[in-house]
C-alpha cells in the first residue's frame, strides 16, 4: 500500500515532493515508511511545525528555526530523524530540500 500512495504523487530527482500542496498525513507516513522511520507523536509535533512554517514563508524551515519554535533540542530531534533531521523532516512533511542542507 504505501507504494501505491506514493506512485501517485510527483518527486523531484532528490526524492522531495514537487507539489506540497498535494500532501496529507497518509502521503507523510508513506513517505517515513519507505526512510525506515517510524513516526511518533513528537515526529508529528516536528512535521505540522515544517508545515505549517512553511505555509507561512514558503521555506522549509531550517534545523536551528525547528529547534528554537518546537521544543525539541538538538539532542532529541537527531534522535528522532538521524542522518540529517531538518531534510529528512521537510521530505516526510512533503516539502522540497531545506536550503544549505546537502
Amino acid at each position: 500500500m504505501t507504494q501505491d500512495v506514493l506512485d501517485t504523487i510527483e518527486f523531484d530527482d532528490e526524492g522531495f515532493m514537487v507539489n506540497a500542496s498535494d500532501w496529507t498525513k497518509e502521503i507523510g507516513e508513506a513517505i517515513a515508511d519507505a526512510l525506515e522511520v517510524k513516526l511518533t507523536d513528537r515526529h508529528w509535533h516536528v512535521i505540522d511545525f515544517a508545515r505549517a512554517d512553511f505555509e507561512e514563508s514558503g521555506e522549509p524551515p531550517t534545523l536551528r528555526r525547528i529547534t528554537k519554535q518546537t521544543g525539541v533540542d538538538m539532542k532529541e530531534i537527531y534522535q528522532l530523524f538521524p542522518e540529517g533531521p531538518a531534510k529528512i523532516a521537510a521530505n516526510i512533511a512533503g516539502l522540497k530540500k531545506p536550503t544549505g542542507c546537502i
